[in-house]
């Protein structure tokens, strides 16, 4: 909501307590998605396009719960989206910045009310997500998306500078020269629905690639900012084989821009393309993205062993690991390891996996095929491996959907590759360290891997937050004292890592949007000059 004082604050998260009314509706809604699949267009402009080449998608964790198919694009839909970007330019630049503003902030007026089931069923069905994640999500996080990145463009755009009674001087907040490519990731509507709006917000025009395990999310938040009034053409989602649609994409000489969220890989991919037809843009692109993550948590022996293990769990395994923040290594002392393994157990051992449209469950499926068989390979090394001793957990079933138990594993070697490579899945990796090695340790954490996102430390010794912090300045973007590296809030914690983990321009923030912008100084002479000759020239 926009408070008294015009400045945001955060989206409540609403409980959805059994025999409220937001259940009821919810319920409603679920039962509604789960029984009328969709057939989902490409959007191009003002046109809904339908394709002969169609995929299917089904829920994660039912197999059977088909939830519709969507068209695939072809080489000539993209070039259909890039016309409808350009044609869209002119009049969408032209618009003033309030005026831009306050059709995304109606969308989250929307999207916190009478569109609030609907987002959170297609969260829900199509990325296996509880209600509680999907509410802090496709809800909290995005309507907090919208707002504060008003707010942010209304602060660049009252942003001073120095005029004298002679000249007055202002800036002109122009879009980039060309548009914008967002390519989204599956885990997180919120930041699907980000990276093409903020873009957006500051006069942009955008070509939307979702990604194909996300696909009825994606088109219900297009078509929420359409029904706040978004004009055609100024966001269009085109689907299908992204290395096909990037790739006709990349070779437009008005690519403007990339705003990216997904693995390292792909993104260095597609900076490796941009870079080899530098000279055939009209300007320099700018390049922006959120990657890979091997988040951590340092425990220190002064540590508190409740709040560390529910960090662990909280942090590790909510959203099946799923997220780009989750714990996915954890240094522990051996004087407390015991404890706190055990504690960790015990809470495994009370989590239930299963449909996350049963509010029993704490956990439902991975995303699909590829990511269960990943983590799947990753389990059967490690039972093969004298180094790692499985804790908890360790099965899998894809029988009914794509199940993963909650898995914790101890390895007795700091350079373990399940302390280093990016698993993204409901598997957490203890090393044990001896309490007078903490110094070493920390420089084991900043060392392990290429990534930098999150990390946390947990200490009640002030000396040892002090010396973490200081020593894992650069182990990651955002760093979190006695509280689990996951969780950010727009607004509060604005969120990006750098090394391997991104460009770190720090989604929800100012910061991100002066990325979209390609601004203008103009100067107004008032007193312009009427001779060339300046004073200190003599005169014969």
């Amino acid at each position: 909501m926009v408070a008294s004082s015009g400045n945001p604050r955060n989206e409540p998260v609403l409980d959805h307590a059994p025999g409220s009314e937001e259940r009821r509706a919810l319920d409603a809604e679920l039962a509604r998605q789960a029984s009328t699949p969709l057939a989902l267009p490409l959007i191009l402009g003002d046109a809904r396009v339908f394709t002969l080449k169609t995929s299917a998608f089904s829920a994660p964790h039912a197999h059977a719960l088909v939830l519709g198919e969507y068209s695939v694009a072809e080489s000539e839909h993209v070039a259909q989206a890039v016309a409808a970007a350009r044609q869209a330019k002119p009049s969408w630049a032209a618009l003033p910045l309030a005026e831009r503003a306050s059709i995304f902030q109606r969308a989250a007026e929307l999207a916190a009310g009478p569109w609030r089931p609907r987002l959170l069923a297609a969260t829900m069905l199509n990325q296996s997500k509880t209600v509680y994640q999907a509410e802090i999500d496709a809800i909290g996080e995005l309507c907090d998306f919208l707002r504060f990145n008003a707010a942010f463009a209304g602060e660049l755009s009252e942003a001073a500078l120095i005029s004298t009674e002679h000249e007055k001087n202002r800036w002109d907040l122009r879009p980039l020269d060309g548009f914008v490519l967002a390519v989204t990731p599956f885990n997180f509507t919120a930041i699907a629905g980000n990276l093409p709006s903020a873009p957006a917000l500051l006069g942009n025009t955008v070509i939307w690639k979702p990604s194909p395990l996300a696909m009825l999310s994606a088109h219900h938040v297009l078509e929420l900012f359409l029904a706040a009034g978004l004009p055609p053409g100024v966001i269009n989602l085109v689907q299908g084989d992204a290395p096909r649609i990037c790739e006709r994409v990349l070779s437009e000489s008005d690519f403007a821009g990339l705003h990216f969220t997904g693995s390292s890989q792909v993104f260095r991919g597609l900076w490796a393309q941009i870079g080899a037809r530098i000279g055939s843009y009209r300007s320099y692109p700018r390049i922006v993205g959120e990657t890979g993550g091997k988040d951590f948590i340092v425990a220190h022996a002064s540590a508190e062993v409740a709040p560390l293990a529910t960090a662990i769990v909280r942090g590790g395994y909510e959203y099946q690991g799923q997220k780009c923040s989750a714990v996915s290594r954890v240094y522990l002392p051996a004087s407390l390891a015991e404890q706190v393994i055990d504690s960790v157990r015990a809470m495994l051992a009370a989590i239930r996996v299963g449909d996350p449209c049963d509010a029993r469950n704490f956990l439902g499926a991975v995303i699909g095929r590829a990511s269960f068989d990943r983590i799947t390979g990753y389990l059967t090394r490690a039972r093969a491996d004298a180094r790692c001793k499985i804790l908890a957990g360790g099965t899998t079933d894809d029988r009914v959907g794509f199940f993963v138990a909650p898995t914790l594993i101890e390895v007795t070697d700091p350079s373990h590759p399940l302390l280093s490579e990016e698993i993204f899945g409901p598997l957490v990796t203890i090393y044990r360290y001896d309490d007078d090695r903490f110094a070493e340790v920390l420089t084991l954490c900043d060392e392990a891997t290429p990534y930098a996102l999150t990390g946390s430390i947990f200490a009640q010794d002030r000396d040892a937050i002090e010396q973490a912090t200081e020593r894992l300045r650069m182990s990651a973007g955002n760093f979190y004292v006695n509280d689990k590296p996951t969780g950010a809030v727009v607004g509060q914690q604005p969120f990006g890592g750098s090394r391997g983990s991104g460009t770190n321009d720090k989604a929800g923030s100012i910061w991100n949007l002066t990325r979209w912008i390609s601004p203008r100084v103009i100067k107004e002479n008032l007193r312009p000059p009427r001779d060339f000759r300046y004073p200190f020239l003599v005169s014969d």
